[in-house]
C-alpha cells in the first residue's frame, strides 16, 4: 500500500481533532494552487513552443520558396546552355561532316597526281597557350593616360 496518509472526509471534520481538518484543508488549497500554477507553467511552455514552431515553419517555408526559386533560375541556365550544346554539337557533325568530304576530295586529287599545296592552319584548340596570329607589339605613350 502507499506510504502517504489518506485522509477521509470523516478525519476532517472529526471534532475531535480539533484543528486537524483545517491544516488538511490548508494542504489541499495550498496543493490546489501549485497544480494550478504548474499547469499554468505547462500551458505557457506548451504555448511558447508552438509560438516557436510557427515561426520555423515560417523559416523554413520562406528558405524552401528561396531554393525552389534558385533550382528554377538554374533550370532555366541549364535549358540555355544545354540549347546551346545542341546547336555546338549539331555544328561539330556538320563541320566534321564537311572536313571528310574535304579529306576525300584532297585524296583523290593526290592520287590522280595534281600538286596540292595547302599551307597549315593553326588550330588554337590543340595549342591553347599559343596565339592563333603573331603578336604586334603595341606602341604606348606614357603620357596617353
Amino acid at each position: 500500500m502507499s506510504s502517504r496518509r489518506s485522509s477521509s472526509p470523516e478525519s476532517n471534520t472529526d471534532s475531535g481533532s480539533g484543528g486537524g481538518g483545517f491544516a488538511a484543508d490548508e494542504r489541499k488549497r495550498k496543493r490546489m494552487l501549485s497544480n494550478r500554477e504548474s499547469a499554468r507553467r505547462s500551458r505557457a511552455r506548451k504555448q511558447q513552443r508552438l509560438e516557436e514552431l510557427v515561426a520555423e515553419v515560417a523559416r523554413l517555408q520562406a528558405e524552401n520558396a528561396e531554393v525552389q526559386s534558385r533550382i528554377a533560375t538554374f533550370d532555366r541556365e541549364f535549358s540555355k546552355v544545354d540549347g546551346e550544346n545542341a546547336v555546338l554539337r549539331a555544328r561539330h557533325g556538320e563541320l566534321a561532316g564537311r572536313l571528310e568530304s574535304l579529306s576525300s576530295v584532297l585524296e583523290v586529287l593526290q592520287m590522280a597526281g595534281a600538286p596540292v599545296d595547302i599551307p597549315e592552319i593553326p588550330d588554337p584548340l590543340l595549342r591553347p597557350w599559343q596565339p592563333p596570329f603573331p603578336m604586334q607589339p603595341i606602341a604606348a605613350d606614357a603620357f596617353q593616360f
